[in-house]
């Protein structure tokens, strides 16, 4: 697929496709149904320091616009992941790029899951989910609080000089630009835009949440225009910062969107749940859309998005 391998953070990618964070393991579930070597990277399940066993069945639900999740960030914990899962995808898929997705509950958490992991050969990125609550500062979470939010990039990037990834959420609105900003200032590599938008399902022959959380988070094809005024919005804040483009692609023509308003690389989760062929699927459209377009170079229309004047 010629035109569509790029370049991001200094890391080469065989194409912009990236699996989002949740939603494909650590690779090693998946690999009996997506084809990892027909993507540019993957983001991990979420690790953090302790275990998590998450939240009580029922997690995940489908909706017309697409699906809503609380899972809970479950996964095996710190020393079982270094153990277990983490060095499979460099041993069997080497040229996927791998980002590790951090949660804590303090900065401090942050820190060590980083500096634990670091040393590991094959680990390319870390990604950063800021939507989580600090519990030493009452449940706000980091994303939502600019000093928190430093404080904890400050303290990750000087526990890695690997490239570092900030998820935001979308519930930022408006003010999206001026947090990554400060996780720019602070010492992110670039930024991951956007996490899930909460939100509720009802069943209504029962009356009660669709899942047991009860409210959760919503992902799919609703959450598209969201994650693309969200990427337009910080490349026009951060112009030349790395970002990955993420919610509700579905379709190369949903990729290229997030290109136009600014991104260097695309998250496929939801699609690729309901169709493990969508990852691949959509870096090939990706690449019959530069063909039919005579873009000899993906990279070349990134941020391109001509607005009304």
């Amino acid at each position: 697929m010629n035109g569509i391998a790029t370049t991001v953070a200094g890391l080469d990618f065989r194409n912009p496709v990236v699996l989002a964070s949740g939603t494909a393991g650590f690779g090693i579930e998946i690999d009996d149904v997506v084809d990892l070597d027909a993507v540019g990277g993957i983001s991990t399940k979420a690790v953090s320091i302790a275990p998590r066993t998450g939240n009580p069945a029922l997690r995940v639900s489908e909706f017309a616009g697409g699906m809503i999740n609380a899972i809970g960030l479950a996964n095996p914990g710190l020393e079982a992941v270094k153990r277990d899962y983490l060095p499979w995808l460099p041993a069997n898929h080497p040229g996927t790029r791998v980002f590790v997705n951090v949660v804590g509950n303090s900065i401090d958490d942050f820190a060590t899951v980083v500096h634990a992991i670091d040393g590991m050969p094959g680990i390319d990125a870390f990604e950063l989910n800021v939507s989580c609550p600090n519990v030493k500062a009452g449940g706000l979470e980091f994303g939502a609080d600019h000093q928190a939010l430093a404080a904890l990039v400050a303290a990750a990037r000087g526990r890695t000089s690997r490239p570092i990834f900030v998820k935001l959420s979308p519930t930022l609105g408006a003010g999206i630009a001026d947090t990554a900003k400060v996780a720019v200032d602070a010492g992110a590599t670039g930024l991951t835009l956007v996490n899930t938008m909460p939100g509720l399902v009802i069943d209504t022959h029962k009356r009660k949440p669709k899942i047991s959380f009860g409210s959760g988070g919503l992902s799919g094809p609703a959450v598209l225009p969201i994650g693309v005024l969200a990427t337009w919005r910080v490349s026009r804040a951060l112009p030349g910062v790395p970002l990955i483009g993420l919610g509700g692609v579905s379709t190369g023509d949903d990729a290229v969107q997030y290109l136009l308003a600014g991104a260097s690389l695309v998250g496929v989760g939801t699609a690729a749940l309901r169709d493990p062929r969508a990852p691949e699927r959509i870096a090939q459209q990706m690449a019959a859309w530069a063909r039919r377009e005579g873009v000899r170079d993906l990279t070349s229309i990134i941020g391109t998005l001509q607005w009304p004047s």
